[in-house]
């Protein structure tokens, strides 16, 4: 979500659930490893999978991983539905392993 002129604390939101609390661990995991990678660590993280909501706060955006049950309790979409959509292409991932 482009959230530049709904806010001045960010510039977008990404927002994605995973199924299970072991994927949303996996999905935070993965994108703190890749992100770090590239240079960027996370200003400012909250929340745990077990409680089915991590926020990853990198400054210019935040990342917001949901269970699916919290993120239709938050619904950020319809809070912040003034922000404009982003497509972002679905990529085929291969497990590790």
């Amino acid at each position: 979500m482009d959230m530049r002129k709904l806010t001045s604390f960010t510039d977008y939101f990404l927002i994605c659930n995973g199924e299970s609390e072991p994927q949303i661990k996996a999905i935070s995991k993965n994108v703190q490893e890749k992100l770090n990678e590239l240079g960027w660590k996370p200003d400012h993280l909250e929340g745990r999978s077990d409680t089915g909501w991590i926020l990853l706060d990198y400054s210019d955006f935040v990342v917001h991983i949901f269970s699916p049950e919290k993120r239709g309790y938050y619904e950020l979409e319809r809070l912040w539905a003034d922000a404009p959509r982003i497509a972002i292409a679905h990529q085929k991932v291969r497990a590790a392993g």
